[in-house]
């Protein structure tokens, strides 16, 4: 029986560490750096509002 359940083990992490790889959890937004995120806001300030015509 041990043989059995340490073979069963080593199967189910193998297969659990391949889904991982495949579909990595999503949970945290791409990381953007200090200077990164200066400058986009710079460049939105930059930027005149359009007018919206609706």
């Amino acid at each position: 029986m041990n043989r059995r359940k340490k073979i069963k083990s080593i199967i189910t992490k193998k297969a659990k560490r391949a889904n991982l790889k495949v579909n990595p959890k999503k949970a945290k937004p791409k990381y953007i750096s200090k200077a990164e995120r200066a400058a986009l806001e710079a460049e939105e300030q930059n930027q005149p509002e359009a007018p919206q015509d609706s």
